[in-house]
């Protein structure tokens, strides 16, 4: 199949790749048959996804399986959680299924983090597949074995590094995706150019609207830098010890917006990141790690991207400094009471900082609003 990319993310025993092209859905069979055959699986999607791609990847797997069953949750941040953790797990037990199982999770972010938290607990960890359907999940999410639910204290506070079998990311899924979803994602692939890839940011900067109007091209080389610098990050420090905390630009303040909005869908994970990302380098540049210049052509593209790049701006602009700051403060990220941050130096070189001052920072979030 010459139109299918092919990634490997490089674990050792737990390698796996990552397919990506179109028409994956439906020919699941030729790409992860060897994972299904004689086996029960049971595929996994919410009410927003089911309707659409579920049938074709249902047929697809029926061709190699000796059982299939499928199980829908509701969409939304809302079905990350332990009560609907709970429910999946007890729906699932509830099909007979024993440790041959394979569960497919069908989705985007928050169906990959649920099902591969699933996995990870269900009789002690069972086999899981990735079937990413947003761009969110294509580039970042579906990759790497990050698995999880929210708590009430914050998000992804509660979960297990449980790496996938295979990920096929089936750029076709993207035509069905509403344009905000697809705004939200493309935050994610700026990330990688500001994280360490100077090049990739002045590509985006050059065909980002390429890649938002679904030029084919444009989304499969985006989909394609995207997944290989996540997979390189991922075989150098899997359980993130070191570098894979870069992974985090953005995330400290993204997290604490989405926290105060109250995962209700007012603020997506990506929207997020895109302003967290311009804060971060507002906070760089106010510490006299960055230049302004290179603050103001990040500011620049996150908003061209038709992201919000000031707090002022943002749904979560209610919360009050200090709401934000507290939240900041329970992240997992947090190392004996300090904040950590991912602190640009410029674009494409960025390193992890338990150096902030919380007057520094106060004064940032209140600038940006």
């Amino acid at each position: 199949m010459h139109d299918i990319s092919t990634l490997t993310v490089g674990l050792g025993t737990r390698a796996y790749d990552i397919s990506i092209g179109r028409g994956l859905i439906a020919r699941a069979d030729n790409l992860i048959g060897a994972f299904l055959n004689d086996r029960h699986v049971v595929i996994i999607s919410d009410s927003n996804v089911a309707p659409i791609h579920l049938p074709a990847l249902m047929t697809a797997c029926q061709r190699s399986c000796r059982r299939c069953d499928t199980i829908e949750v509701p969409a939304g941040e809302a079905s990350k959680s332990m009560a609907a953790l709970s429910r999946l797990l007890e729906e699932i037990l509830a099909l007979g299924v024993d440790r041959g199982v394979v569960l497919v999770a069908l989705g985007g972010g928050v169906i990959g983090d649920l099902v591969g938290f699933a996995a990870a607990s269900l009789l002690r960890g069972v086999d899981f597949i990735q079937v990413p359907t947003t761009l969110l999940a294509q580039v970042d999410s579906s990759v790497g074995g990050k698995t999880g639910v929210n708590a009430a204290a914050g998000k992804n506070l509660i979960g297990a590094f449980h790496q996938p079998r295979s990920v096929l990311a089936d750029l076709g899924a993207l035509d069905t995706l509403p344009d905000r979803e697809l705004r939200a994602g493309y935050a994610e692939v700026v990330k990688y150019g500001l994280l360490g890839d100077a090049a990739f940011f002045e590509w985006l900067e050059a065909h980002g609207s390429s890649v938002l109007s679904r030029d084919d091209a444009s989304l499969r080389h985006a989909v394609t830098v995207s997944c290989e610098a996540k997979a390189r990050i991922v075989e150098a420090d899997e359980r993130e010890s070191g570098k894979r905390a870069l992974l985090n630009l953005g995330h400290t303040f993204a997290h604490a917006l989405e926290a105060v909005c109250g995962y209700d869908g007012r603020l997506l994970h990506g929207e997020a990141v895109g302003t967290g990302m311009a804060l971060a380098y507002d906070l760089a540049t106010e510490m006299q790690i960055c230049s302004g210049q290179d603050r103001g052509r990040v500011h620049a593209h996150i908003a061209a991207s038709g992201l919000v790049t000031r707090l002022g701006d943002s749904p979560a602009a209610h919360a009050d400094t200090a709401e934000l700051i507290d939240i900041m403060r329970r992240d997992k990220k947090v190392r004996d009471g300090r904040m950590r941050f991912v602190l640009p130096r410029a674009i494409g070189d960025s390193y992890v900082s338990d150096e902030v001052q919380e007057d520094v920072l106060t004064a940032v979030l209140e600038a940006s609003r």
